[in-house]
């Protein structure tokens, strides 16, 4: 009987009973940072089972198909890939989202189960749960001890949204797709899971009449110059509270937008404490990064509110913050969107107006433009669309019209004068009903 070779594994009985086989695959680094020798354990009720086992483990690899560790968890990886990955590669804001969701979801759903083994039907039960009950209820904490007695019932889980859901399973997908780069799992199980369906949510733009009555019952407020840049160039409000003053050019009439005004949110290490700031990144998309030529009612708009902060910044003295932005505070310093949304809703309601979001002011500007018959790419190029399905898919609801304004352009191109009378008598004295002599 020939010698069993060096890593082809070994078979043997245990005192129970069962089988057993190991088998060799090398070296690895430990936790610890040593190279130790990694040995695979299989077991089974009989020889046979085991030996099947061993059998695929050797072809595995032999083809160099990954064979992970058994010992990391969804969590330590997860950890990991943050810091070496994730860190390196999206923003701040982005890395504060990742770092959130896997904190605050993940790892209290997934983080204990071995990375090697976690499933699909892992994954997909706890989207499902996350769906159901995933939101943690807020409570105020009692002021004084006979409070404490008094308080309300917890309110029942409404559970995550579903495009919050499919953030959670994005962050999976993507991290479990550099574990397979790194062999460390067969397949990326993430992949195999149905995320929720999320729906998209439907808007109703202003009309150019109620375009032109928002302008004119806003004109006298603070910020009239920022829903109108947002109305007449389609800029996303962290774009619009990002701009400085150095990115007007005022003689050519263009505005360059490069940087974004974001709440970033960053988990202290070391205390756990999540605190958040105001800060100017850059625009995430390369065609975000993109310069606009300014419509003459959003230049008269901005010069009026250039005026209007230089007054501002006489008024508040020394306590004025100089940053360069162009939407500011009384005293100079950035606007929070949050801020900015509420006060846009008040100046809504006191003007009678329909209600809209101030993302609504970017899809009414995409709606004009597209109605007026400005090319669909050329209103990509302007709103920022990395591609212009992007475009046609939001705004498929100005199509109908549109066809049937090429129709008509395309009789009159084509059409000669006698021909459209003599089809125009057909048609109506088709439409006729027939008279029964």
């Amino acid at each position: 009987m020939a010698r069993r070779g060096q890593g082809e594994g070994s078979i043997y009985q245990d005192d129970d009973g069962r089988w057993r086989a190991a088998i060799t695959l090398g070296w690895r680094i430990n936790s610890q940072g040593k190279p130790v020798l990694h040995r695979k354990f299989l077991r089974g009720a009989t020889r046979t089972e085991v030996q099947q086992k061993l059998a695929k483990k050797l072809r595995e690899r032999d083809l160099g198909l990954p064979i992970p560790p058994e010992r990391q968890t969804v969590e330590q990886f997860l950890k990991h890939w943050l810091k070496e990955i994730a860190k390196t590669k999206v923003r701040d804001s982005t890395f504060a989202s990742y770092e959130w969701i896997i904190q605050k979801h993940i790892v209290p759903g997934l983080g204990r189960i071995p990375l090697a083994k976690l499933s699909p039907q892992q994954i997909q039960t706890f989207l499902n749960d996350r769906l159901k009950t995933g939101r943690q209820p807020r409570h105020r904490r009692p002021r004084k001890p006979e409070e404490k007695q008094a308080a309300p019932p917890k309110p029942i889980d409404p559970g995550l949204t579903p495009r919050t859901v499919q953030h959670i399973h994005a962050i999976l997908r993507t991290a479990l797709e550099q574990a397979l780069r790194w062999n460390l799992v067969s397949r990326n199980v993430a992949t195999l899971v149905s995320p929720p369906r999320v729906r998209r949510n439907e808007f109703e733009p202003y009309t150019p009449e109620q375009a032109q009555q928002l302008l004119e019952a806003l004109k006298t407020d603070r910020l009239a110059a920022l829903y109108s840049a947002a109305m007449a160039v389609g800029l996303r409000q962290g774009e619009a509270l990002g701009l400085r003053w150095s990115d007007i050019d005022f003689e050519t009439s263009t505005v360059a937008v490069r940087n974004s005004l974001q709440r970033v949110h960053v988990t202290d290490e070391n205390t756990g404490i999540r605190r958040s700031a105001l800060t100017l990144v850059e625009v995430k998309a390369d065609k975000s990064r993109r310069t606009i030529v300014l419509p003459q009612v959003a230049t008269r708009a901005l010069l009026k509110h250039r005026a209007q902060q230089e007054t501002e910044r006489q008024a508040a003295d020394d306590r004025w913050k100089e940053t360069g932005f162009v939407f500011t505070t009384t005293v100079g310093t950035p606007l929070d969107g949050s801020t900015v949304t509420h006060r846009f809703q008040a100046a809504l309601e006191a003007a009678g107006l329909r209600r809209i979001r101030f993302h609504d002011l970017r899809h009414t500007c995409a709606t004009l433009l597209l109605a007026q018959g400005v090319h669909p790419r050329v209103v990509m190029d302007i709103l920022g669309h990395s591609q212009i399905g992007i475009t046609m898919n939001l705004y498929a609801h100005v199509l109908p019209s549109m066809r049937k304004n090429v129709a008509s352009r395309m009789d009159k191109i084509l059409a000669p004068v006698a021909t459209k009378g003599r089809v125009a008598a057909t048609i109506a004295a088709t439409l006729q009903p027939a008279t029964i002599n």
